[in-house]
């Protein structure tokens, strides 16, 4: 058995990808393709539904991608509570802690908490919690 993606589904797929892209250097695995059909509907048991689907590479992970899908209908939702029941978090290793909430930031994403240092003075491991576009919850963490 191996992981073979993770997918958020999104209100804008192009958007999200491209945040991914800039902020985390994913890269673009095949073209965007429009997903329709009985096999589609299906499978996912949204009869007539329509996908956008992106896929994107995810750096140091590979064989995984992060797929984001954009449903020709979409319940509306509010943000995810970080402690609501389901799928929690992305997590990325950084090098560079305050360059990547800088550029996360710049990108359209937002704070959630603040840096924590759950390691010790002789080996920090700094963390903080912070949010895409849409509002999923992305984890950032840098070893000391």
């Amino acid at each position: 058995m191996r992981l073979s993606h993770i997918s958020l589904t999104a209100r804008d797929a192009g958007g999200l990808a491209a945040f991914y892209r800039r902020v985390f250097g994913c890269t673009e695995l095949r073209a965007r393709r429009r997903l329709t059909g009985a096999a589609v509907w299906c499978g996912n048991g949204l009869p007539g539904v329509a996908i956008d689907s992106r896929w994107l590479g995810l750096p140091g992970a590979e064989g995984v991608f992060l797929e984001i899908l954009e449903y020709s209908e979409s319940p509306l939702r509010d943000r995810p509570a970080i402690n609501a029941p389901g799928y929690g978090h992305l997590s990325f290793v950084v090098d560079d802690l305050a360059a990547t909430i800088a550029a996360m930031l710049e990108a359209g994403g937002q704070a959630q908490g603040e840096i924590a240092d759950f390691g010790s003075a002789e080996a920090p491991f700094l963390i903080i919690y912070m949010r895409d576009p849409e509002g999923n919850v992305i984890e950032l963490e840098q070893p000391g």
